[in-house]
């Protein structure tokens, strides 16, 4: 796979998380699936990798500067992050590609669904 492919999926979700806070779960894994053909749980553990370090650390930076940022919230959250990922990952190491593909599926159509209706 061309390594533009990689640097495009990642610029596209960094501009998606600076606008949104989305990213790995909603933009990097299924555009690792479909863009660069990654067997889905390849793609969930590519997306953790990559946003192992760098995750919004200028994004944040920018929200803080203009006073949007609680800095106590963010730890407590990354907290949970931090130990939360590895109990999904564990679990998602016992479920085929096809079933993490539909839970994923049944994920973004209730966030869809409450996004939508508020």
């Amino acid at each position: 796979m061309d390594s533009t492919v990689f640097v495009t999926i990642g610029l596209a979700a960094g501009v998606l998380a600076g606008m949104f806070g989305i990213g790995g779960g909603i933009v990097i894994v299924p555009a690792l699936v479909y863009l660069a053909r990654m067997p889905f749980t390849n793609a969930i553990g590519t997306s953790l990798g990559a946003l192992l370090l760098p995750v919004g650390a200028l994004g944040a930076w920018s929200y803080w500067r203009n006073g949007h940022l609680s800095i106590r919230a963010a730890l407590l959250v990354a907290v949970g992050l931090f130990f939360g990922a590895w109990i999904g990952a564990r679990v998602a190491q016992t479920m085929t590609d096809d079933t993490l593909r539909r839970l994923f599926a049944v994920l973004l159509a209730g966030v869809a669904v409450k996004t939508w209706f508020g």
